[in-house]
């Protein structure tokens, strides 16, 4: 286990309990014994059933005597079926807790599904933040990549398929008062081991863009500014090892925190123009979302700091060029493509797309404001 003494002291402001170290999953059966769960709901995806982590899971729980049940219906973005679904499986048990084991779209998942248990109705139902009445059952989720930092955060993203729009549903509460946030996060370094290439790099960037869009929103805060250069220091100097090497535990521990700490940065700083281009090309061309952010994220850093009248990004990089080019060479470590032509999406697509992107509840937190002739250059510079 890691030293706590080594971690970042702003972890200790987070309502969160990480728990960090190779192996440690071993341990979630003791952890939610000691939190008083009886009967659980395990929620993932078919992929890490396959590579053996829902096993190792599960058995930590049998053998502190806990009743599991396990929904491994979780899909890529989850949809309002994911949930439904999780719901429908769920509501023949006694449920008292929920773990989500998985990527993101396993936690936003397991999230949606407590929102449904415990409130009712439908998951449009709480599009925008605190919208539900009844307090949520506890929660431990466990990453297995290091990339959305939803561990550390208070919304879950859910698709609806028929809007073509994502969802974020948010319960600002304490954990212990019954929000969306987990009590635990696991932070295991053994479960990333297991990504595919491809994996890991999306979700290596998407932890990099929220570094890096929240060092620079215009709600920015003290304590986020904290999250954010944290996050950033311990990306930047484990991106390459850690996707290099599947057995640098080092890097890969660096990962995973930098990308809970950058979960815990959007807490106060929410996101920018990046996250807002980056969803429609996933709506409209299914651009992978850290794909997407990710080949953006440099223009938008590169806009801002031109328009801003300074760098937003000082907290990471004296110099946003800099900046830029490094996150370029993280592309390029990744394995991701940096240009939209090189995705198929042609040029005729760009005014739907800034028009969408206009729409986005992200782009009004950006460093400088952002118009639908903004959002199109911006575009225009990625082609």
């Amino acid at each position: 286990m890691i030293d706590p003494s080594l971690l970042p002291e702003c972890l200790s402001q987070s309502p969160v309990r990480i728990v960090v170290g190779p192996g440690k999953v071993s341990d979630l059966g003791a952890l939610a014994r000691a939190e008083g769960f009886r009967c659980i709901l395990l929620v993932t995806d078919p992929g890490i059933v396959q590579a053996g982590h829902v096993d190792r899971a599960r058995q930590s729980l049998i053998q502190e005597g806990l009743n599991v049940f396990l929904f491994d219906g979780a899909h890529q973005n989850p949809t309002t079926h994911d949930i439904i679904a999780g719901v429908k499986f769920a509501q023949k048990s006694q449920i008292d807790a929920v773990i989500g084991l998985g990527g993101g779209s396993a936690m936003d998942c397991a999230k949606g599904i407590n929102i449904l248990l415990t409130n009712g109705g439908q998951i449009t139902d709480y599009w925008g933040c605190d919208k539900t009445s009844e307090p949520l059952l506890p929660m431990i989720l466990v990453p297995a990549t290091a990339g959305t930092g939803s561990e550390a955060q208070s919304f879950a993203l859910i698709s609806d398929p028929v809007a073509h729009c994502k969802m974020a549903c948010g319960d600002r509460r304490l954990p212990t008062q019954g929000g969306l946030r987990p009590r635990i996060a696991i932070l295991d370094p053994d479960l990333t081991r297991t990504q595919p290439p491809a994996v890991a790099g999306a979700s290596a960037i998407d932890a990099v863009s929220h570094a890096v869009e929240t060092a620079g929103t215009n709600c920015r805060n003290e304590l986020s500014r904290k999250f954010s250069h944290q996050a950033w220091t311990r990306l930047d100097r484990s991106f390459e090892p850690a996707l290099s090497a599947s057995d640098n535990s080092e890097a890969r521990v660096d990962m995973l925190i930098g990308a809970h700490l950058a979960g815990a940065a959007i807490e106060h700083s929410m996101l920018g123009a990046a996250h807002a281009c980056a969803n429609p090309l996933t709506a409209r061309f299914g651009v992978a979302h850290g794909q997407a952010v990710g080949l953006m994220l440099p223009w938008v850093v590169r806009f801002n700091a031109g328009n801003s009248g300074g760098n937003p990004y000082a907290d990471l990089c004296p110099d946003a060029e800099q900046l830029a080019s490094r996150l370029e060479e993280m592309l390029s470590a990744a394995g991701l493509k940096q240009s939209l032509t090189e995705l198929d999406v042609p040029k005729i697509a760009i005014p739907e797309l800034a028009e969408s992107a206009a729409e986005q509840w992200t782009a009004r937190f950006n460093p400088h404001p952002v118009g639908i002739a903004d959002l199109m250059a911006l575009y225009e510079a990625a082609l």
